[in-house]
């Protein structure tokens, strides 16, 4: 087994426990020995056990002399709820430790890798760096902006309509995509709408896949008047940095709350499910969102990847930031 290989099983563990663990880092690892994983381990909904510790635990005297492979530097501080990873892997014997990122945290930042250095084991970084970071851009983004990372998701026509001039807006797109939409809401911490889409669609916003309707996320809206209960009260989109345990917040709708974090620049990623029908008049998907002139528009998204599903096309984009 190749290091690419063992860290994509990695990122993978890690990207199935992502939107469980905030505010911990959805982290994934595996442990191989004699080219066979003998370890697996993704964070823990609670935030503990870390993966490394649930891997190490799995391969019990395997680690001995194996090859750790993590998509974040073990932590090197101690908890109430558990020990230093890299004090645990130092005791457990293993060789060598290939991560795909260092931690931004300042209680590791460095630190980890300078005490498996200090223990003697081999450490080799930057490993899949690029799919890791997109797995954990949540966490990363938390650490060094202060904030969530935001997904705007928009489903509109082919024309940019989210809504027929009634407001009817169920469906646009199709079963495919909405449960592709779904997939995304269980990888996430918290959903965002404003206060148009609630009184006009009263929607549940949860996870309706087989299987993973427990991990529907919490509730917030944007609104300058009051929440209903047990929702989270959004009064501008820049109270983001103020959520607690949020790594990743979806905004879902409608024209207003999209337009408002597009203004603010608070978007990371763009989701565009797109139909293959025409509109006409209709409810645009954006209002104003801040731009006075054309220029400003260029050099903003970067296409990062678009997919068929069913009828209807997804396209993501990435905001461009220096």
């Amino acid at each position: 087994m190749t290091d690419a290989e063992a860290m994509a099983a990695a990122i993978a563990l890690g990207e199935d426990a992502r939107g469980t663990t905030a505010p911990n880092p959805n982290v994934g690892c595996v442990i191989v020995n004699q080219g066979r994983i003998v370890g697996r381990g993704a964070t823990a909904s609670s935030g503990r056990p870390h993966a490394e510790a649930i891997a190490l635990d799995e391969a019990a005297d395997s680690a001995r002399g194996a090859t750790l492979y993590v998509t974040l530097e073990p932590c090197a501080h101690r908890s109430e709820r558990g020990p230093a990873c890299a004090d645990l892997i130092a005791a457990a014997g293993i060789a060598r430790v290939v991560a795909a990122l260092g931690d931004p945290d300042p209680r590791t930042d460095g630190k980890g890798f300078a005490r498996l250095n200090d223990a003697r084991i081999e450490v080799v970084v930057g490993e899949g760096a690029n799919a890791a970071a997109a797995s954990l851009a949540g966490f990363l983004t938390r650490i060094r902006a202060g904030r969530p990372f935001v997904t705007l998701k928009l489903a509109m026509s082919i024309d940019g309509k989210i809504a027929l001039p009634s407001g009817e807006s169920r469906w646009i797109t199709g079963e495919d995509a909405r449960a592709d939409v779904h997939l995304e809401r269980a990888r996430c911490d918290t959903i965002l709408v404003g206060r148009g889409t609630l009184e006009a669609d009263d929607p549940r916003l949860d996870v309706r896949l087989p299987g993973l309707e427990a991990r529907s996320p919490r509730r917030a809206l944007l609104t300058r008047g009051a929440a209903p209960e047990g929702w989270t009260r959004i009064g501008a989109p820049e109270e983001i940095f103020a959520l607690e345990g949020v790594n990743d917040l979806l905004v879902e709708g409608g024209s207003a709350a999209a337009s408002a974090f597009l203004a603010a620049d608070l978007v990371d990623r763009l989701l565009i499910y797109r139909a293959p029908i025409l509109v006409g008049d209709g409810k645009s998907a954006l209002g104003w969102i801040g731009l006075t002139d054309l220029a400003a528009a260029h050099g903003r998204w970067r296409l990062t990847g678009a997919r068929m599903l069913g009828r209807d096309r997804l396209e993501v984009y990435e905001r461009e930031r220096n």
